[in-house]
Formats: structure tokens, C-alpha cells, sequence
């Protein structure tokens, strides 16, 4: 890049490596997450005052807190300095990280010493309360410090080690080993997965660094040359990559924050079946609400970086109906299932013309919101030809019967983070996310250049109209399967045998426990060359049901764990579950074609039980 340059005729000065520039990035972007971490930190003093203040020795708890609030003081001055001086130079901002390090570091100190002062008071819902604060903290160190791979560690250790000494030294309690050897995978998994973290946002600080390094550069450049030109080209190209690297960042971040949601939710459940203690069956289901909206934040913040980024190219097609809605019907019938609503699609013989993507995400949208607002009653998707001044078009519908939406609401319902609110308030699996589902498909209609509108009234339901152009059908489509047979209902997971194919030891576990805790047998694997070795064996049993993660070691997937145990029985057409922690699509057309339902990290046991129900025809 120099030596081109030196051909200009007006030289750039010198500037800072990007590399240097990118050191510099790394510790702007400490500072600029502070004000979220005081505030975490805040929150979880409150919770370990409220929770703890009655039960612990006041000496204790107040020398605690003490210490708490003077190392948050401290680190509310370091960001008040910073915001004073953020022009500060390179040399300055590693000045003050290495206080900002200590005090990081004294923090995670503070939660490990809280584990050994308080555990062991109050019910089991006290210790679950400590385990789950002091385990998101280390969550939330993965954003804040994966670019500082030694400080994490050290934090994280100072967190965790601790936590796993006292719990493995309690031997008034029988489970106290398994928690320890849980929380010390969780440890490992943690570390790995701020690794990836680390990797991919080193990854766009560095590209960001390099852009804006030649972009300077150009800025200084006074005559227009093939040169110059040249350089503006790779200059839009580090552009597109830095963004196409954010996209990838969200991406692999979503899916690695999947994997220890899942396991937490799982070992919740399990908790909670081996525990009949009504405050613990509460906090375990506060937990579980949380692991799922957590789940449809990943999905919204991604779709709206595509967008935003222009990472949505639109590449139309002739869409059979047919085949939409079969996708659809796929992935909502269990949920639909669960709730007692009745899932209808009509007009399957229409064919349009449009991205099949996009607008398959537009009606997954849709239909998850009106399942979502619809407590009976049920949802129709609806395709009808209709005569419009420009020609024919295609009416696509989606009607609910829930809680409707004002008209005073329709409207801002557009608008991100808005969120409907009704005449009553809203059940908690109605609040969940953050109002960004009608935001993407206003953005995605905009793309694919259709007219979308709705109608509505309180309390009776709403219905959501877009206008498609009408294409003409392709040759050659999938052929339609039955996705709704449903085996007698009332029948129980007691004996039924169900195979689980996982390589994370974490989520295995969690999958074998709580489907034990439901009444099966349950035979685990964790690679597909162990099942075919199982496989083999003369004489066994065939199982009931097939419940296999997407991902497996040695470049294999889950696809082929299912056409091994489906050739050893050819006579039974074994039912199968797929669990994946991708959100990058195309897993669909998979799932028609090898007949299995899809579920997306992390799974909520509830949803889990619902989707077993569906497969099996059992309660």
C-alpha cells in the first residue's frame, strides 16, 4: 500500500499503523462499555443485598457491600476521567488501563469472596440465586474483556475458581461434587467461547482500524490519478469487509452464546424436577423466560445488522406457496400445538413472484407474533388471487385472534423497540423481546418492494396484508409432506427409549438428566462413530425417538446420525428432533427433505417437552 502511494503526487503524512491504531480501538471500547458493566455491577449488589441482607451476620454483609461500592466509585471515576479526556493519546489510554485492569480484576475477586460468604444460607433457592448472579457475571465479562484474553482469564478465575472450591468442599450437600463439575465445565465452555468472541471482534476493530487509515489517507490526496482511484477501491472494499466481518461477529457470537444458555436451562429444569420446593420451581421458571427472550434477542440483532449493513441482497424467484407454508407449518405447529391454537394456511395452489428468504422470514415474523398474542382461538395464513388497477396480485394474510392492537397504536407498531400494549397487561411471554420483529418486516418488505398494512381491533384480533406479485409455478418443487400426524394422545414418556447425539459434554448431560427426570430411557452419544458402533451391536432396541445436534465433530453432522439409525430400522419411520445453535438459515428444505422438526439454542425445556409431545403424540 506504501509503495503505491509513493507514485501520488501530493504524500499522505505519516499516520499510525492500523495494527497501533487498532491497540488504541481495543481500549476506547473498554471505556465505552463501563457505563452497562457499573450498571450490572450495580444491579447485582442490590440483588445480593436483598437477598443476603436478612440472612447474613450484618459485620459480614456490610463489609462486603463496603468494598463493592468503593470499587464501583472507583470505576465511575475512571469513565468520568475518560469522558473528560477522550481525545487522550495512545500512551495515556495505556496509562490508565492498567488501573482500569486492577480494578476489573478486584471486582472479580469481590464475587468469588461472595461465594464463600454467603453460600450455604437460606433454602436451595438462596444457592441457586448466588450460583446464577455470580455465573452471569462471567457471562457478561465474555463482551467486556474478550479482546483482553489474560485479564478475562484472570477474572473469570477469580470469579469461578472460588465458586467451584467452596461448592466441592460442602459436604453437608449430596450434589455438591456434580455442581462443581458442572460449574467447571461451564468454565471451560466460558473461556471458549470468549475466545471466538475475542477473535472475530479483534477481527473488526482491525478492519475498522484499516479503513479508516486509508480513508485519512485519501482525504490528504489533491489530484484525482488511476492511483488514487485504485486505493478509494480497496478502501470501499476494507469497507465491505469490516462490515461483512460485524455480521460474522453477531453471528458466531449469537451461536456460542447459545451453547451455555441451553445447558443453564436444561440444568434448571432438572433442578426443579428433583426439587419440590415452590421457590425454587419459580426461580426456575423465571430462569427458562429469561433463556428464551435472550434466544429471540440473538434473532432480532442479527436480521437488523444484515439489513443495516446491506448485507440483504434480493435475488426474486417463482415461490410455491405450497412450499412456504409447509416450512411454516414445520416449525410452528408444536408451538401452536402447546398453546391449544388451531395453525391454518390456505390457498397452497398460489405461486408468486419474490425472494423466497426474505419473504419467508417476513411471514415467520408475523406468524410467531400472532402465536405469541393469541391465548385461543387460532392463526390463519391466507393466499388469495385478487384484481388490482396494475393487474392481479396475490393477497398474503396473516389473521390472529388475540388481544388485538389499538388504533391509536397501528401507527408507531413499526417502529423499533416499540412495543403493543393492550387494554390489560401483557403476559410475560407477550413482553419478551425488544419490539424489533415489526421493524425487520416493514425493512424486508421494503426490499422486496411490497405493500404491507394491517388492521385491527382490541380484543378480537388483527390481521397483516401484504401485496405479492403473482408468478408462475417452477417446474420442479418439493413434494409435500405430512407434518401434522399426531400419534394417540395420553400416553407418557415412561419407558419409551429416545437416542441423543451431542458433542458438548454440558448440553449432553443437561438432555440425559432431564429426559431421565421425564421418564425415559435415554442412550447418549457424542459422535457419530460412536452411535454407528452402537449401531452394530446385535440385538437392540430400536428407539422411540431421535433428538440430535446439527454440528458434530470431524466436520459430520446430525443429518447423518439420522440416516444411520433410520437404515438399522428401515421398517420404522423414526420420528427425529434436530437441535442447532446456527441461525444462518437453510436448515429448512433439510428438515422436509429428511423429515425432522428443527429447534434452535437454546431450548426451553418447555418447548423441549411440547416438541417430544408432538413427535411421540404423548402428554
Amino acid at each position: 500500500m506504501s509503495a503505491d502511494l509513493a507514485h501520488v503526487a501530493h504524500p499522505a503524512p505519516a499516520l499510525p499503523a492500523p495494527a497501533a491504531a487498532g491497540r488504541v480501538d481495543h481500549i476506547r471500547a473498554l471505556y465505552v462499555q463501563t457505563p452497562a458493566t457499573l450498571t450490572g455491577n450495580f444491579i447485582g449488589m442490590v440483588l445480593m443485598t436483598a437477598i443476603f441482607g436478612p440472612l447474613a451476620e450484618p459485620v459480614r454483609m456490610l463489609g462486603w457491600l463496603a468494598v463493592a461500592v468503593a470499587l464501583w466509585l472507583l470505576r465511575l471515576a475512571h469513565y468520568i476521567r475518560f469522558r473528560r479526556q477522550r481525545d487522550a493519546d495512545g500512551g495515556t489510554l495505556r496509562l490508565w488501563r492498567r488501573s482500569w485492569m486492577a480494578l476489573v480484576l478486584a471486582q472479580g475477586a469481590l464475587w468469588g469472596v461472595a461465594v464463600w460468604l454467603f453460600w450455604g444460607l437460606g433454602t436451595p433457592y438462596h444457592v441457586v440465586s448466588l450460583i446464577l448472579i455470580v455465573y452471569s457475571y462471567c457471562l457478561g465479562s465474555v463482551q467486556l474483556l474478550a479482546t483482553q484474553s489474560r485479564v478475562f482469564l484472570a477474572f473469570i478465575s477469580l470469579v469461578l475458581i472460588p465458586t467451584i472450591a467452596r461448592i466441592a468442599s460442602d459436604a453437608s450437600q449430596p450434589w455438591h461434587l456434580q455442581l462443581a463439575v458442572i460449574l467447571a465445565l461451564l468454565f471451560c465452555i466460558t473461556v471458549l467461547m470468549a475466545r471466538t468472541y475475542g477473535s472475530a471482534l479483534g477481527q473488526a476493530i482491525t478492519l475498522k482500524a484499516r479503513t479508516d487509515d486509508l480513508a485519512e489517507r485519501l482525504r490528504h490526496e489533491m489530484v484525482v490519478t488511476e492511483e488514487a482511484r485504485r486505493v478509494a477501491e480497496e478502501a470501499r472494499r476494507a469497507a465491505e469487509a469490516a462490515n461483512r466481518a460485524k455480521t460474522q461477529f453477531f453471528a458466531a457470537a449469537s451461536h456460542d452464546l447459545r451453547q451455555p444458555l441451553h445447558a443453564m436451562g436444561l440444568f434448571a429444569e432438572a433442578l426443579r424436577q428433583r426439587s419440590h420446593d415452590p421457590e425454587v420451581a419459580s426461580l426456575v421458571h423465571s430462569i427458562n423466560e429469561s433463556v428464551d427472550a435472550l434466544e429471540g434477542l440473538f434473532g432480532e440483532l442479527l436480521d437488523i445488522t444484515r439489513i443495516d449493513t446491506g448485507g440483504v441482497e434480493v435475488h426474486p424467484a417463482p415461490v410455491r406457496m405450497r412450499d412456504l407454508f409447509q416450512r411454516l407449518r414445520l416449525h410452528f405447529e408444536p408451538v401452536a400445538f402447546e398453546k391449544g391454537l388451531m395453525l391454518s394456511f390456505r390457498g397452497e395452489q398460489q405461486v408468486t413472484h419474490a425472494d423466497p428468504v426474505l419473504l419467508e422470514r417476513v411471514l415467520r415474523n408475523l406468524v410467531s407474533n400472532a402465536i405469541r398474542y393469541s391465548d385461543d382461538g387460532g392463526v390463519l395464513v391466507s393466499c388469495r388471487l385478487r384484481t388490482a388497477a396494475a393487474g392481479p396480485r396475490l393477497l398474503l394474510q396473516v389473521w390472529d385472534s388475540g388481544i388485538g392492537i389499538a388504533e391509536a397504536s397501528l401507527p408507531r407498531i413499526w417502529d423499533e423497540f416499540f412495543q403493543v400494549h393492550g387494554n390489560r397487561p401483557l403476559e410475560a411471554h407477550q413482553r419478551k423481546g425488544l419490539g424489533l420483529g415489526l421493524a425487520i418486516v416493514k425493512r424486508l418488505a421494503g426490499l422486496l418492494q411490497v405493500p404491507i398494512s394491517v388492521r385491527s381491533r382490541v380484543g378480537h384480533g388483527t390481521v397483516f396484508s401484504l401485496e405479492l406479485p403473482v408468478g408462475k409455478a417452477p417446474r420442479r418443487s418439493l413434494e409435500t409432506t405430512s407434518g401434522s400426524v399426531k400419534l394417540p394422545i395420553g400416553l407418557t414418556l415412561d419407558g419409551r427409549l429416545i437416542i441423543v447425539v451431542e458433542d458438548e459434554a454440558v448440553v449432553r448431560e443437561g438432555l440425559v438428566v432431564l429426559l431421565q427426570a421425564w421418564g425415559a430411557r435415554v442412550i447418549a452419544f457424542d459422535t457419530i462413530a460412536a452411535l454407528e458402533a452402537w449401531l452394530a451391536t446385535p440385538g437392540i432396541e430400536p428407539p422411540d425417538l431421535q433428538l440430535v445436534d446439527y454440528r458434530l465433530p470431524e466436520g459430520r453432522t446430525g443429518i447423518e446420525a439420522l440416516v444411520a439409525m433410520r437404515a438399522r430400522w428401515p421398517e420404522r419411520k423414526l420420528p427425529a428432533i434436530m437441535i442447532t445453535g446456527s441461525t444462518m438459515g437453510g436448515h429448512e428444505d433439510e428438515a422436509v427433505t429428511h423429515d425432522y422438526h428443527l429447534l434452535i439454542k437454546p431450548v426451553l425445556p418447555n418447548k423441549l417437552r411440547a416438541m417430544i409431545a408432538f413427535k411421540l403424540g404423548v402428554r
